[in-house]
């Protein structure tokens, strides 16, 4: 776990902020943006080993920033977050390459349990 760089890509920045600071305790490298735009731009630049994705996002949505992340970089993993529910788009997530899917609010437990699996399947 050590190490593990995590890019959490929400656009609510409170929860971003807070999952960020709790995996960066437990030993993680933790990164937060809030767009997709931003997410796509920070991949570009930096390695990473897990994005955790919100579904639903102004601008550039996650359905969309899952699929340029698989066309790039398939061997990424991606674990979905979903607020709403919305079984169509996290099945969608899923088609397109998701490694799993959480819904909010996250446990962070299991959050860390789905990031190390994630890992291990790379």
């Amino acid at each position: 776990m050590e190490g593990l760089r995590v890019l959490i890509v929400d656009d609510e920045e409170e929860l971003v902020s807070a999952i960020e600071e709790r995996l960066n305790l437990r030993g993680f490298e933790a990164k937060g943006v809030t767009t997709g735009a931003k997410a796509l731009e920070y991949l570009e630049n930096t390695p990473c080993d897990v994005v955790l994705l919100d579904v639903k996002m102004p601008g550039i949505g996650g359905l969309e920033v899952i699929r340029r992340i698989k066309e790039e970089m398939p061997k990424l993993q991606v674990i979905l977050l979903s607020g709403h529910g919305s079984a169509k788009d996290v099945e969608r997530g899923m088609e397109l390459g998701a490694f799993d899917y959480l819904l909010k609010p996250v446990d962070i437990d299991l959050l860390v349990r789905r990031l190390l699996s994630a890992t291990s399947e790379q």
